[in-house]
């Protein structure tokens, strides 16, 4: 179990360090800026290498509303699941003070413009409202936990799942940055959100709510139509 869980925060600290450090320190970086996406790949990217690295060590969750997820859909254990989150949202605190110690080195760094974090209304790159918001974290998360079931399902080509998973994640960024700036994942939401403070942290349940009530639906689909035939 101890292996499992340093595992979970290794591989989440690499999640919100790749993705939300793409965001903050090369998204609009002059001249070579990799903006959208590049930042929605570069989150994929994370869970893809982290899958083929940690995957048959802890499952590679990375993520509470996953790990919620995979528990409603039978493939994960009650017992492990509040270990796993505990884990996750600490590897994803100490990504963001990694990543703040970082980006604070560069000159005129100012964290209250966003780091990465996620919001809506006003906090929100494009203006989305709140039900809008909920709405999208909501299904691109239902979505993700469809895709991961299915991925991982003993009837589904071995070996590929990391790739479907990463190119998903990959996806739903594309879509939902201009929303949300895209969570599906509280720990990732709360690595950035503690650096910054005020609003973000006064936004935060939504992304920790969103992405589990997602999960949860996410599952259930799966549970209906994965189902084997008898």
């Amino acid at each position: 179990m101890i292996n499992k869980l340093a595992a979970e925060s290794i591989g989440t600290f690499w999640l919100v360090l790749g993705g939300c450090g793409s965001a903050v320190l090369a998204a609009a970086f002059p001249q070579v800026g990799i903006g959208l996406h590049g930042v929605s790949l570069a989150f994929g990217l994370t869970v893809l290498t982290m899958a083929f690295a940690i995957g048959h060590i802890s499952g590679c969750h990375l993520n509470p509303a996953v790990s919620v997820g995979l528990w409603a859909g039978g493939r994960f254990p009650a017992k492990e699941l509040l270990p796993y989150i505990v884990a996750q949202v600490a590897g994803g605190i100490a990504a963001g003070a990694v990543l703040y110690v970082i980006a604070s080195g560069a000159p005129g760094f100012d964290v209250s413009k966003g780091f990465a974090s996620n919001g809506y209304g006003a906090h929100s790159p494009g203006g989305y409202s709140l039900t809008a918001a909920l709405v999208t974290e909501v299904v691109m998360t239902a979505f993700f936990l469809l895709i991961i079931l299915g991925a991982t399902d003993r009837r589904a080509p071995a070996g590929f799942a990391p790739i479907a998973i990463g190119l998903a994640l990959t996806l739903i960024h594309l879509i939902s940055i201009p929303v949300t700036n895209t969570s599906v994942n509280p720990a990732r939401s709360t690595g950035a959100a503690l650096f910054v403070g005020g609003w973000a942290v006064e936004q935060l349940w939504l992304f920790w709510v969103a992405p589990i009530i997602g999960a949860v639906l996410g599952a259930a689909m799966y549970r209906v139509i994965g189902s084997e035939q008898r």
